[in-house]
Order: C-alpha cells, then sequence, then structure tokens
C-alpha cells in the first residue's frame, strides 16, 4: 500500500535528515485532515495525503518504517490575505509547482514567484529494516 506524507519544509530543516528515493526512513506519522493542504497543492493532491511527519512534540507516537518512493518539492506564491496582516502570508490557491527530485534536504532552488512550502512524499511501509536499527518505538 502505498502512503502520501506531507513533509513541511521547517520541520527537515530544523532537525531532519535529508532522504532520496530508495533510503528507508523512520518518521512519526499524523493523520491530517486534507483541507488543510488544499491551498497549498490543490484539493484532488490534498485528498491523496494521508499523513504528514512530525518531529516535535510527539513522543507518544511511535516512529514508522518507510520506503520512499518519490520526492517532490512543492511550491506556491503566498499573499496577505483580504483583511490580514502585512506579515501573514497565505498560501495561493492554483499556484502549485510540482517539482520531481532526487534528494530532499530542507532547502529548494528559488522559482520566480513561488515559495517552497514542503515535499509530497510517496512511500510504502518498510518490510526490511537497515541492520543495526532499533524497532520503531524502541
Amino acid at each position: 500500500m502505498t502512503l502520501t506524507i506531507w513533509v513541511d519544509d521547517w520541520q527537515i530543516q530544523c532537525c531532519g535528515e535529508s532522504f532520496t528515493p530508495g533510503d528507508v526512513v523512520s518518521w512519526r506519522l499524523l493523520e491530517v485532515d486534507s483541507e488543510d493542504y488544499a491551498d497549498v497543492v490543490g484539493t484532488d493532491r490534498a485528498a491523496e495525503i494521508d499523513f504528514r511527519e512530525e518531529h516535535h512534540d510527539q513522543e507518544e507516537q511511535a516512529p514508522t518504517w518507510l520506503k520512499v518512493l518519490t520526492v517532490a518539492e512543492v511550491h506556491c506564491r503566498y499573499e496577505v490575505s483580504p483583511g490580514g496582516t502585512a506579515n501573514v502570508h497565505q498560501p495561493v490557491r492554483g499556484t502549485t509547482v510540482l517539482v520531481p527530485v532526487e534528494e530532499a534536504d530542507g532547502w529548494a532552488e528559488a522559482r520566480p514567484d513561488v515559495r517552497f512550502a514542503g515535499y509530497l512524499v510517496t512511500a510504502q511501509r518498510a518490510t526490511d529494516v537497515p541492520e543495526g536499527a532499533a524497532t520503531p518505538g524502541q
């Protein structure tokens, strides 16, 4: 079964490790409300997101071993929402640019008129755990 996982840019920049398609990773996954991602990736793509990866304040959530299949950078335009303050920007629906990449390290090449927001990752639960790795949750 293939899963689609959202990885925030700031999560991996803060304390995540880079990953590539084919890597086996251990992530804490939290279920999502697809509407939370509709502005960033569009309604159809948001409906495909099963989980988000979380590094912070989730010690009670056991890690899951996953084999990364594909990685795409997500870029979109941001603007001040109507009636909002100048320092609070919201994603603009319909401006999503997906860029397939061979490595996710939390940083992305600048693109005209859009800003890097995170990654859409497809993965499957890993059956082969790396040698010497602890079982998730231990």
